[in-house]
């Protein structure tokens, strides 16, 4: 099980950019192709930007055509969690951080094999750590 970080809002803000602040803990989104993760084709790991737990592998990354970094799958299913999100007029699922509860992006059933998943994430929710 995760330990449960817990922040209050000025917390977050003096530790987020205003961009991360926005997705993360506003649950906004960043404009397709605009981040800085979805064309990144190095080997590595994705992690929380709001508390550094392990999201994706690059592994499990795929290029979905949207403009957002896209995976099949997370590294460990208790990183994540996910939640019926019926903002926009439509019912999504979105995808949240397991530990910090952060908004990481949405899961669609339209992924490649072997899940049949997307987990279209937001690049500012993340941070790269390349293989060394």
């Amino acid at each position: 099980m995760t330990e449960k970080i817990s922040k209050t809002a000025e917390e977050w803000k003096r530790e987020l950019t205003e961009e991360q602040f926005r997705i993360l803990r506003r649950k906004g989104t960043e404009p397709a192709f605009s981040g800085k993760y979805w064309d990144n084709h190095e080997a590595g790991t994705y992690r929380c930007a709001g508390c550094g737990l392990d999201l994706f592998s690059s592994k499990d990354k795929f290029d979905s055509g949207t403009g957002w970094p896209s995976f099949t799958a997370p590294v460990a299913q208790e990183n994540i969690q996910t939640q019926e999100d019926r903002g926009f007029f439509m019912t999504r699922t979105e995808v949240l951080c397991a530990r910090c509860e952060g908004h990481l992006g949405h899961v669609f059933k339209d992924g490649p094999k072997p899940t049949g998943l997307r987990y279209c994430i937001n690049s500012a929710a993340l941070d790269f750590v390349p293989v060394d």
